[in-house]
């Protein structure tokens, strides 16, 4: 009973907050729904659809939340900002959370509806037939997941990853930002370790490791494509997200890297449009504009 009360109160209030940050600082634009089938399910999407994304990647975008929190609405500003930044197609994914659907539905649902959307990019919208696999924290460590475990058919348009201050190793590993930001800001380390434990339906990390959901320690990490990676200074995850784009270019990885210094886990799509959020977004759509076809016509 305390359990669900206490989603119930974290759902309203990181839904609540997102909309006060972007409330009247930002112009609304239209969007479309989709149902994608998957294995004995539906799930719900958007596509933010631009004419101008026929000649970049589309992008599939997975939210924050840790697993818990999070949806459609609360990442809509940036779904939208992305869309007109860069001139890219998006499409957002509403996967399963936890509890109600602890490890593995959400990487479950973000591999199937991957595979799905890279089979029917004709009619999804304007796209030059790649895709990029984005995401922040929980969004990214899904999208890192995903990278890594497509079918070959997905991997060859797979074009790149945003991974924004993505959640890549379980908390057990004895990182010092768990330590030196444990509190002072929206995501605490013990939120963090809430947010593990309740996705992994009480199991430890010998569970994350079995299920696939320790990027930074998967033996494959050169099949990832050109990445990404965006860190925050005040965050738990500061660390992990670090040594991930060091493991990345050490397996030969095309990695480019923007740490920021000043801001907190959350900046890019949760606090409103922000100098830091304006400068990552920019940095977002030159690296997407940059990225190689992965098919040629």
């Amino acid at each position: 009973m305390l359990q669900s009360l206490k989603v119930w109160l974290l759902r309203r209030y990181f839904g609540w907050k997102g909309a006060r940050s972007w409330r009247g600082r930002y112009t609304d634009a239209p969007f479309s729904t989709l149902q994608l089938p998957l294995r004995g399910r539906q799930l719900p999407a958007r596509v933010y659809s631009s004419t101008a994304g026929r000649d970049l990647p589309l992008v599939i975008y997975f939210h924050g939340g840790g697993w818990v929190l999070g949806g459609l609405d609360t990442h809509h500003p940036y779904c939208q900002q992305l869309r007109g930044q860069a001139g890219c197609t998006v499409v957002a994914v509403d996967y399963r959370l936890a509890p109600e659907h602890p490890c593995p539905a959400a990487l479950d649902d973000c591999r199937e509806a991957t595979a799905w959307l890279g089979q029917h990019l004709e009619s999804t919208g304007p796209n030059n037939g790649s895709i990029v696999l984005a995401g922040d924290s929980a969004g990214g460590h899904l999208a890192a997941c995903t990278a890594l475990a497509v079918d070959p058919d997905t991997r060859s348009r797979l074009a790149g990853a945003l991974l924004i201050y993505p959640v890549v190793d379980h908390y057990s590993t004895p990182y010092a930002s768990y330590v030196e930001r444990a509190t002072g800001q929206t995501l605490t380390t013990a939120l963090m370790r809430w947010f593990w434990d309740t996705w992994l339906a009480g199991g430890g990390a010998e569970q994350a490791a079995a299920a696939g959901a320790q990027p930074v320690r998967d033996p494959g990490l050169a099949a990832m494509p050109p990445s990404l990676v965006l860190t925050a200074e005040r965050d738990p995850l500061r660390d992990e997200g670090l040594q991930f784009a060091n493991q990345l270019r050490a397996a030969g990885v095309t990695v480019t890297s923007e740490h920021y210094s000043n801001a907190e886990h959350g900046f890019a799509c949760s606090e409103g449009p922000t100098p830091d959020f304006a400068h990552a977004l920019a940095l977002t759509a030159g690296w997407l504009r940059a990225l190689p076809r992965t098919v040629e016509d």
